[in-house]
């Protein structure tokens, strides 16, 4: 059976409240999670006034709380916006209070505007770090090395199970190479699903996390009160 999963961007309706659309967020989740669904994931935005999960890591320990067996995670977290060390203690945090039912998914982009990376103090070259920070993260989240000063506390050991985010071919790769799960977005960009899971396949190298490629799209759906 196909395993099926929920990005949800905690909308807020027009008229309402971030606390409403929270609560929303809450209740899909606790339905979901009764459907049978895998995981429930929400996303970082900044700046924008229709989407309430900015506070990621805040949000997915809000519905983890309320659930108690779908995994719960972000997809994803936007890596270029923080640095590894600090994403390594949330999601330690998260792993250490919901232990075997959270997720990390990273992005690159910024998930916002130019004027608002310069209000989150993100260096405009960072994205050209994204791949050094998955691995240095990696390196956080795994067992503590011989001669390591610093480390995630919590977060240590916790091994909470990073995955790839992308809607180009960069990510593809990069998952690949580092042998993690890949989730391409192809709710805005279906035109490279295809290309972009083929070389993600193609390219992979089994890691301590995954033996065998495991990939998953993203795609739009669209709810309503009627077929109509």
């Amino acid at each position: 059976m196909l395993a099926l999963s929920i990005l949800d961007l905690t909308p807020v309706s027009e008229g309402g409240t971030a606390t409403v659309a929270l609560q929303n967020a809450r209740d899909l989740a606790q339905h979901a999670e009764r459907w049978g669904y895998r995981r429930y994931w929400v996303a970082e935005h900044h700046n924008m006034v229709g989407i309430a999960s900015a506070a990621t890591s805040v949000v997915i320990g809000f519905i983890a709380a309320n659930t108690s067996t779908i995994r719960v995670g972000a997809g994803g977290i936007m890596l270029p916006n923080h640095s590894p060390l600090v994403i390594a203690e949330q999601f330690g945090t998260l792993e250490s209070l919901y232990p075997k039912r959270i997720d990390l998914g990273l992005g690159r982009a910024p998930g916002t505007d130019r004027q608002t990376m310069h209000a989150l103090r993100v260096d405009p070259m960072a994205s050209e770090r994204f791949p050094q920070d998955v691995v240095g993260l990696q390196a956080l989240l795994g067992p503590l090395q011989p001669g390591q000063t610093i480390q995630a506390v919590p977060g240590t050991d916790t091994k909470v199970p990073l995955w790839i985010l992308g809607s180009s071919l960069f990510g593809a790769q990069l998952a690949a190479i580092l042998g993690l799960p890949y989730a391409f977005a192809s709710h805005f960009a279906p035109d490279v699903l295809m290309q972009a899971m083929e070389i993600y396949r193609a390219k992979f190298e089994p890691s301590a996390q995954l033996q065998r490629p495991y990939a998953m799209a993203g795609v739009n759906i669209i709810a309503a009160e009627t077929d109509a």
